[in-house]
């Protein structure tokens, strides 16, 4: 008979997110050769490994990718438990590790912890933020309980609920040449030096999709961050496409100028991601009713 505890458990969980005994051994309190003799004993018990050994790093092999998700699970009911048993007076606690894409995490973090952080003061989030493609993989690779993006996903692994409406605007410094047209044409931007953001994130996607719409241009600067993309338009290096809500501050006192494009079509969803296979316990459910309003 199978008798793995719950501390076995946490130990392959932590590996799995750690990537070493070590680190894992830290952030449980334990001595490391207490988390080996831990993992060690949960392997013997399964009679397979969980991990493949590359490098000096622990990486999930087929098994302990299935088994992950199991293990995630039996620890969130296992704490359920105990709150329930103590009559569901105790405050919700522990991690809660959210992914969100630039745009979110830079511009709209509040608006996504603010009422859960508040609401719940001993749940420690951990915050992530990365473009989508990097958010999405750590969601499938269940290193992350949530993700909150601003890109289209289509996986079969995910479920995608929408969350908030978003745009895009075209912006420019005041002296440039678009700025000072009173009302523009698609024909305007023949040449037009920009700045875009890296590949693989949302807004370098949408921006794409609106400049296939125009004249040729050229790409004069490619950016990982919206803030790095402001400044580069504020210096008068070139004109982009950037979140309404990064540029709010900027065209108030005059620094950059947003330009009237009606014709293109900027306009997105900013969307929350949830694994299926992921068990939505109490801190997920919270979150999410934290997030439509209704926590």
């Amino acid at each position: 008979m199978i008798n793995i505890s719950p501390r076995q458990l946490e130990v392959f969980v932590q590996i799995a997110r750690l990537g070493s005994v070590r680190a894992a051994a830290e952030v449980l309190h334990l001595t490391q050769p207490a988390a080996s003799m831990a993992l060690a004993e949960m392997e013997r018990q399964l009679d397979a490994p969980v991990f493949a050994r590359e490098r000096g790093r622990l990486r999930l092999n087929t098994r302990g990718r299935e088994l992950l998700p199991l293990a995630q699970e039996l620890l969130e009911r296992y704490a359920e438990f105990g709150r329930v048993g103590c009559g569901g007076d105790t405050e919700l606690g522990g991690e809660l590790r959210v992914g969100a894409s630039n745009t979110v995490g830079n511009y709209r973090v509040g608006e996504l912890l603010g009422d859960f952080v508040r609401a719940h003061p001993h749940v420690s989030v951990r915050l992530r933020v990365s473009n989508t493609a990097e958010i999405v993989a750590a969601m499938l690779d269940h290193a992350l309980e949530l993700g909150c993006v601003e890109g289209p996903v289509a996986h079969p692994a995910l479920e995608v609920q929408p969350w908030r409406d978003d745009a895009l605007v075209v912006c420019a410094p005041p002296d440039h040449p678009l700025a000072r047209k009173r009302r523009l044409q698609p024909d305007d931007f023949a040449g037009a030096r920009w700045v875009l953001r890296e590949p693989g994130s949302a807004t370098r996607s949408l921006s794409e999709r609106a400049l296939s719409m125009l004249p040729a241009g050229e790409t004069v600067l490619e950016l990982d961050q919206a803030e790095a993309i402001k400044q580069a338009v504020i210096a008068g290096l070139g004109i982009a496409c950037l979140p309404e809500v990064a540029v709010v501050d900027a065209a108030a006192n005059g620094r950059l100028r947003v330009l009237r494009t009606p014709f293109l079509d900027l306009q997105r969803k900013l969307s929350l991601l949830l694994h299926r296979q992921r068990y939505r316990g109490a801190l997920i459910e919270a979150f999410l009713a934290s997030a439509d309003g209704r926590g």
